[in-house]
């Protein structure tokens, strides 16, 4: 850490100031005798051998602990020869401290403190009680201060690390929800497109298969629609991988995708279906006008794989502050929906995809009543932030029923577009 790095050159550079002072004061007071020279010698050698290991021995380990008792055994020699090189104790104090145990710091402190103590009283010209008192006073509060600290620096680090490793999960998190979110784009999209039309095809090859010896032009036909759904299927595969909008949106308008969702729609499941739009149009935000036409597509695929209906309505209504799609259908109904084994995740994937655009669906159903699903997002802004996935079941929107003569004669006017299918209906 940056503070240590600081704090530890700072204790370098203590212990060469001490150093100095205790040569200047030893020359000025004993001169160049025979013990001097001595003293100045070892001097040199204990700068060398701290030089050393602040330069080699920089970290943790045996090497730095060998270069640790070297410096303090020379330092003993030296204070012997020379007692005012007795201060120099306090950066070995620091030493002691990044360097040992607590246990041996504290042997360390204490071995230190008298032998500054006995160099004390051995340059005295009288004892004085501050000659003791003031080496354990000052060991005690230097060796407070520095294990202070050290306990805050490790504390310190101990939090670096929970953050990093905090971060790393998050990240790991964040990595697996955005994997789950593209599975889940991924899922409506086949749900919606890939399995939509497969099922297309395979009803329309069954059906050319069963009129192909009695009619065969209308085989023929059904085939060429097959071809045509496939087609379709391939352009949305590419178009999903790349996330982009839905080609039925590309150069109309919301209403005219769903009329022509409708007609084609009752063309391959022979189905009556028509499409009403109510309310002055608007502009709204193309990820809101996609999710309202996968709402469609997947509301008459359930219509058309599980209604038993002969009849079905679209309803798209500009309303002041949201706009609604009511799909309607006259087929069997349900009590609970309660889907087929490895079905079910139409309404699931329709819920989701409205609640990305802070939308809601509905769905009202009654045995022998048919079904009403409605879906429901704001007008005039573009979406908010999306809010948990999940709308409501039957009941939750009150009364959904549909309106009077919506299956059978809906009103003119209303911008009906008819898809009577090949059925003759």
């Amino acid at each position: 850490m940056r503070e240590r790095v600081w704090l530890s050159r700072a204790m370098h550079l203590g212990f060469y100031l001490l150093l100095a002072a205790s040569v200047s004061r030893l020359v000025s007071r004993h001169g160049m005798d025979a013990r001097t020279v001595a003293a100045l010698a070892v001097c040199g050698l204990l700068a060398l051998v701290y030089a050393a290991g602040v330069v080699f021995w920089g970290g943790p380990g045996r090497g730095r602990l060998v270069w640790l008792g070297t410096v303090v055994a020379v330092w003993l020699v030296l204070v012997v020869l020379a007692p005012s090189f007795s201060w120099c104790a306090v950066p070995l104090l620091f030493l002691c401290l990044r360097s040992l145990p607590p246990r041996g710091f504290l042997l360390a402190t204490a071995v230190l403190t008298l032998v500054v103590i006995a160099a004390q009283l051995k340059i005295a010209q009288e004892v004085d009680p501050s000659l003791i008192l003031a080496p354990i006073g000052v060991a005690t509060m230097i060796a407070v201060i520095f294990w202070e600290l050290q306990r805050e620096s490790a504390a310190r680090q101990r939090l670096i690390d929970d953050l990093v490793s905090t971060q790393g999960t998050l990240a790991d998190s964040e990595y697996r929800t955005g994997v789950l979110e593209e599975r889940e784009r991924l899922a409506r999209e086949i749900h919606d497109t890939l399995a939509q039309g497969l099922t297309s095809m395979g009803l329309l090859l069954q059906a050319a298969d069963r009129m192909w010896a009695a009619d065969p032009d209308l085989a023929r036909a059904h085939v060429r629609r097959a071809a045509l759904a496939a087609a379709d299927n391939l352009d949305e595969a590419r178009r999903f991988v790349r996330d982009l909008q839905p080609p039925g949106l590309e150069g109309v308008s919301l209403p005219e995708a769903l009329a022509r969702l409708c007609e084609r729609a009752g063309h391959d499941t022979g189905l009556e279906v028509r499409f009403r739009h109510e309310g002055e149009r608007r502009p709204l935000a193309p990820e809101v006008q996609a999710a309202l036409l996968r709402v469609a597509q997947g509301a008459l695929a359930n219509v058309r794989d599980h209604s038993r209906a002969g009849r079905a309505m679209v309803t798209l209504s500009y309303l002041d502050d949201e706009v609604t799609l009511d799909v309607f259908d006259d087929g069997a109904g349900f009590a609970e929906p309660a889907p087929a084994p490895g079905r079910g995740y139409g309404l699931r994937a329709m819920r989701d995809r409205l609640a990305e655009v802070n939308g809601s669906l509905a769905v009202e159903s009654a045995l022998g009543e048919g079904t009403a699903v409605a879906a429901t997002v704001p007008a005039g802004r573009s979406p908010a932030a999306p809010r948990p996935a999940g709308g409501t079941r039957a009941g939750d929107r009150g009364a959904m029923a549909p309106r009077a003569g919506d299956a059978a004669a809906p009103r003119a006017g209303d911008g009906d577009v008819a898809a009577d299918g090949t059925g003759g209906r």
